[in-house]
């Protein structure tokens, strides 16, 4: 397990697996989830600064 910080709202995404599909949720699913946004959120960076933005918006992603 990663010392990184969860990003993800563990209530929603449980949430949302069990209405879509009467699964239950792992805790580890968090750490996984967390760290695919925190890739996205670091490609969505360097897509901002290669505009000269500094300002990260929806088509950064």
């Amino acid at each position: 397990m990663s010392n990184e910080e969860i990003l993800i709202v563990a209530s929603k995404v449980k949430s949302y697996i069990k209405n879509q599909s009467q699964m239950n949720t792992s805790g580890s699913v968090l750490e996984v989830l967390s760290n695919r946004v925190r890739d996205l959120c670091n490609q969505a960076i360097e897509n901002a600064k290669r505009d000269g933005r500094k300002t990260v918006m929806d088509r950064d992603f």
